[in-house]
């Protein structure tokens, strides 16, 4: 195919993308395959010289809906030239450096400063411009084609991050910013939702051209502010000054906005960056890197098409589209059956993908996957796990039927559903879940086993015929040298670790148990409540739901698993064989005048000079409350390496962090 024909089949291709994702907001493909699309074009037209009249590369945004009246920006909004690796940006910098240079050349008597930079973040949501006259919120566009948008002020006026009122009452200005769904909102709107919302940008873009405020308002959504596009009379002397402004005028700025006169610290943040995004509670697809002083901005000026003082570090795509190719059923520890889809191999944030996360059948259901085998569906990338299936590309049941099971694929007993799930209750002759109980009972947060592995249980329960964690207990040393791979210290290894895990104290062993919709923190809690295993057992469920944090349903598993005969059972044989699961030890004298003294406390990230368990139990001595989640009762955050959204979130509030663990250590030490 000449270069022609192939040039018009990718205008022809992108226009129509174009229309989906700009117009409709119906993106049929993900930014990654847009983007190599894209970028194919770009090449074409530099190689031949010729660019046709429609080329998406002459134009930027798409086609106007009706419904909405139109709005004519004050000023233009422009699309940032992109760099998709550090060789690109630097680059960028290169030409930036350069013309920085050329102008003071010509203007020795008024030189411009040394390049400085500012780093944000490049949200994923829709562009949101507001106009603001004499301190009042006037109008509000989407961005369109950059010059005209569509006026949704009503729509606008539902986030409640957005002022109606400013200080700022001297004229006109025009605010831009990103209108965006909050992950965490978005998964706990589709938990009651009738028509799920597949992402969170797609939420966020519908919610806002929606003709009914009302489900605008619905949706929840926020927004981040990060210019000022327009004023007839403030003028600013830097970014960092601008930032100032917005935030004194009550914006929301995003606080992921770092400042660097080297451009070497830049690339380090914009790798800091990428390693904090997946604990994110909203969606960036990259990072802006702009030119600090605006003086030098107005020098560089623009090109037709972008600003020469700013570029958009594009990050490897966190969401892509492939084909669903099959569903198979996996049985866990607890009986749970869980659907785990196979699709077709495809790139994504660096690694091939071929299994996906489908959570239960209502999962399926939600996301209109019944009839989806064989056609193509949205996966996310989400905290480096298997990714997740977000729905399909189509609306249609266009694709095959993914069908349930009705017995248990591992051993064939009949399925029973509860709630949205399916369940085998064969617990006592059920492979997996046998192999899953043991494994989990051997963990490290449970009874720290050290050597043990699913391979190893696999090969217990296959050849010596262990069916609980119980008859871990029972195993001899002729036992374990006659198997494959079991040398003598492999045997004695084993055995001496088996020996260490009787003494694990009441907490590490009431959550090696594995005790449904329970985990460490609640195990825990039982564990210095009662300070005693078979208080715990007996227990009811009007004392339970009395606790901290123990509601209903908690309580209600806590009952059923202790009076089951074959968990008790097993627990007694534990104990005549030696493990203790004592209580824990009588709780020391809490200091009541310390730094953390009376302090809610949250832990998040890795610390390097002890542990997160070491941490907490030093911190609840001096005085502190250490809880998992942060909220307005929060009052300290810790912040190890690599804290993701609850840094962001106690920031977002106000409230103290303490990042720098040398100074964390300090404090502890000082009131020890």
């Amino acid at each position: 195919m000449d270069p022609m024909s192939t040039m018009e089949q990718l205008v022809a291709e992108l226009n129509k993308l174009n229309y989906h994702y700009y117009t409709l907001d119906k993106p049929l493909i993900s930014d990654k395959e847009y983007d190599a699309l894209y970028d194919q074009l770009v090449a074409l037209e530099k190689e031949s010289g010729v660019v046709l009249p429609d080329s998406p590369t002459q134009r930027v945004g798409g086609e106007l809906l009706k419904g909405f009246v139109q709005h004519r920006h004050l000023a233009p909004l422009w699309s940032l030239d992109k760099a998709q690796n550090v060789d690109q940006l630097r680059s960028w910098n290169a030409r930036v450096t350069k013309l920085v240079a050329d102008y003071n050349s010509k203007n020795p008597d008024n030189p411009l400063p040394q390049p400085s930079y500012a780093v944000e973040l490049k949200f994923d949501g829709l562009t949101l411009n507001l106009t603001y006259t004499d301190g009042r919120l006037v109008q509000a566009a989407t961005r369109g084609n950059g010059v005209v948008g569509e006026g949704i002020l009503a729509q606008v006026k539902t986030i409640k991050s957005v002022p109606l009122t400013i200080p700022y009452q001297d004229g006109t200005i025009e605010v831009q910013g990103e209108g965006i769904m909050n992950l965490s909102v978005l998964e706990k709107y589709n938990q009651t939702a009738a028509e799920p919302l597949k992402n969170a940008r797609n939420a966020a873009a519908g919610a806002l051209r929606n003709l009914n405020p009302k489900v605008t308002a619905e949706r929840k959504l926020s927004a981040f502010f990060y210019n000022v596009g327009y004023s007839d009379n403030i003028r600013f002397e830097s970014h960092k000054e601008m930032m100032d402004f917005l935030r004194d005028n009550h914006f929301k700025v995003n606080p992921y906005i770092s400042y660097f006169e080297n451009f070497d610290d830049v690339t380090k943040q914009l790798e800091d960056i990428q390693e904090r995004r997946a604990g994110l509670d909203y969606l960036i697809d990259g990072a802006v890197v702009k030119i600090v002083d605006m003086r030098t901005r107005e020098a560089l000026g623009y090109t037709d098409k972008f600003p020469r003082w700013a570029v958009a570090y594009k990050f490897e795509a966190e969401e892509t589209t492939t084909v669903l190719e099959s569903v198979s059923w996996e049985v866990g520890r607890t009986g749970k059956i869980t659907p785990v889809a196979r699709v077709e191999p495809v790139e994504l944030a660096g690694v091939t993908v071929q299994n996906c996360t489908l959570n239960n059948i209502g999962d399926i259901e939600r996301k209109n996957l019944k009839h989806a085998l064989g056609t193509r569906v949205f996966i996310r990338r989400s905290n480096d796990v298997i990714p997740e299936i977000l729905g399909k590309v189509t609306e249609e049941s266009d694709g095959e039927e993914i069908v349930y099971p009705e017995h248990c694929p591992a051993c064939g007993f009949p399925l029973e559903q509860r709630g949205a799930h399916l369940f085998c209750n064969n617990r006592l002759d059920c492979k997996p879940q046998i192999i899953g109980r043991i494994t989990h009972f051997a963990s490290r947060d449970a009874m720290d086993i050290e050597t043990f592995s699913v391979m190893t249980a696999e090969q217990l329960y296959n050849e010596l015929n262990v069916r609980e964690p119980a008859d871990l207990y029972t195993l001899t040393f002729e036992d374990l040298i006659k198997l494959d791979r079991f040398g003598e210290k492999k045997a004695n290894n084993l055995l001496a670790a088996l020996e260490n895990s009787k003494d694990r104290d009441l907490a590490s062993f009431l959550f090696a148990l594995g005790i449904p919709n329970t985990g460490k923190s609640t195990t825990k809690m039982l564990a210095d409540h009662y300070r005693d295993l078979h208080a715990v057992m007996n227990a009811t469920v009007e004392e339970l739901i009395a606790l901290p944090d123990v509601g209903g349903i908690v309580a209600e598993s806590i009952v059923s698993f202790f009076a089951d005969p074959f968990m008790k059972t097993g627990i007694e044989k534990m104990l005549s064989l030696g493990v203790k699961a004592k209580a824990p030890e009588a709780p020391q004298v809490v200091s009541t005048d310390s730094f953390f003294s009376g302090k809610t406390v949250v832990l998040t990230g890795t610390l390097h000079q002890l542990t997160r368990d070491e941490a907490a139990k030093r911190l609840e001595a001096l005085g502190a409350k250490v809880t998992g989640s942060v909220s307005s009762k929060t009052d300290l955050v810790i912040a190890g390496e690599k804290a993701g959204s609850k840094l962001t979130k106690a920031q977002q509030l106000g409230i103290q962090v303490i990042e720098d663990e040398d100074e964390f250590i300090r404090l502890l030490n000082m009131e020890a």
